[in-house]
């Protein structure tokens, strides 16, 4: 008979099985944001074709839809950390997953591309909260053995969420003629959106609330009986001594610290990871894919398809991202992934611009340009900018940092329209 978590509370005996499986089922609660990340990320690559000849909408209209979610999400970054300090990660999660759900009605039900931008800023502010939020809630309970394991499972759901909106766009766009999906399929592809987001807050009712927030909170009581449940209760003595001792040096903490020798290295190296992910191209695939596949002399069908097998791999790759983060190492993974990636691009414009491969060819080097980012630059990214700072100043340090990654990948969508 299979162990399974007993409530938060109980007398029932905490053994190591029971321990494995509330970390998972946190961890995976938290992840699920990450879900609604990638498939808000997605869902624009399927519907930005359609809104263009809907609305005619010019280069810069149309790099505003897209990085209309990145605007909000600024937002969302900036105010998650002062909403999480005073109401705990837990409701700002659920809270977040209630609006991205209106996002996702009110952006099918637009009438006007202003509307439609308006809806995508209010998810944006979900995105916001929940990327920042989500890894830190998974960061403050999960065992140091296997955190960046665990925190990589907000990258995996990012993909499966990607991955999964990819297939919904190709069932979408395949369920009508093109007129129809000018017209309606399109706010098909955004009303999905409700789906994750129902789930996501589900979970979450199911789940604790972070052990370091309920101690800083000054419930003690609980944090030890959450961290009793993640580690035996003789872990659990020693790590609330340890939050206890953070927490105290967090009060003296502040974001000028950040600047101090000590610590200005890791605030750079933050700042150049942050925006590494987001300028290296990865994005370009996300957000253009079937319209880029058209590009390449695919048919509408086609470039569907293609980008959905896009999603396989991203899949794919990313699971053994999560694998192998805490067996090879953070650096070791980030450097071979990056010399790979540096490889395929050149593969790629050379093809471009030499007209060396095209078609099957070409495809074939951009997944494995993929390939190389779901396995290193993707996932990894967040684990090192999570685990550079201490722990006290940590909460200050990662807002900025996401606003850096918003930052850049709003200066790369606007790029790309050009």
């Amino acid at each position: 008979m299979k162990n399974h978590p007993a409530p938060i509370g109980s007398n029932v005996p905490v053994t190591r099985e029971h321990s494995k499986w509330f970390v998972i089922l946190i961890s995976c609660a938290a992840g699920l944001g990450g879900l609604l990340y990638g498939y808000d990320t997605a869902v624009i690559s399927g519907a930005i074709g359609f809104l263009k000849d809907l609305y005619r909408l010019s280069p810069f209209m149309e790099g505003l839809v897209i990085s209309s979610i990145m605007i909000g999400g600024v937002f969302g970054v900036g105010i998650s950390g002062f909403l999480s300090d005073r109401f705990g990660r837990r409701k700002v999660l659920m809270a977040a997953a209630l609006l991205f759900a209106v996002s996702a009605v009110v952006s099918a039900l637009s009438q006007s591309v202003s509307s439609l931008i308006i809806a995508r800023v209010i998810g944006g502010l979900e995105i916001g909260m929940g990327s920042s939020l989500s890894v830190t809630y998974i960061t403050e309970a999960a065992p140091p053995a296997i955190r960046g394991s665990l925190s990589s499972l907000y990258q995996l759901f990012t993909i499966l969420g990607i991955s999964g909106t990819y297939f919904i766009n190709l069932a979408v766009q395949q369920s009508g003629s093109y007129e129809w999906g000018v017209h309606t399929g399109w706010r098909w592809m955004l009303a999905y959106g409700m789906i994750p987001s129902v789930i996501f807050f589900i979970v979450l009712l199911i789940v604790p609330e972070s052990p370091r927030w309920l101690a800083k909170a000054g419930r003690r009581n609980e944090a030890l009986a959450v961290l009793t449940r993640i580690n035996g209760e003789q872990t659990a003595k020693e790590e609330i001594k340890q939050i206890e001792t953070s927490l105290q040096l967090e009060k003296m903490g502040s974001l000028s610290q950040l600047f101090k020798p000590g610590l200005r290295k890791a605030l750079v190296i933050g700042i150049l990871l942050a925006l590494f992910n987001q300028v290296i191209g990865m994005n370009a695939i996300t957000y253009y894919g079937p319209e880029i596949f058209k590009m390449m002399g695919f048919g509408q069908n086609a470039g569907f398809v293609t980008t959905c097998i896009v999603g396989v791999v991203e899949v794919i790759f990313t699971i053994i991202a999560v694998l192998l983060v805490d067996k090879v190492g953070r650096k070791k993974l980030m450097g071979v992934g990056s010399a790979f990636m540096a490889l395929f691009m050149i593969l790629i414009g050379a093809s471009f611009y030499f007209q060396l491969a095209s078609g099957p060819a070409l495809v074939v080097i951009i997944l494995g340009f993929v390939a190389a980012f779901c396995v290193s630059v993707g996932p990894i990214t967040w684990i090192m900018i999570s685990e550079i700072f201490p722990n006290h100043l940590r909460a200050r340090a990662s807002p900025v940092l996401q606003q850096y990654s918003y930052g850049g990948r709003i200066g790369r969508s606007a790029s790309l329209c050009r």
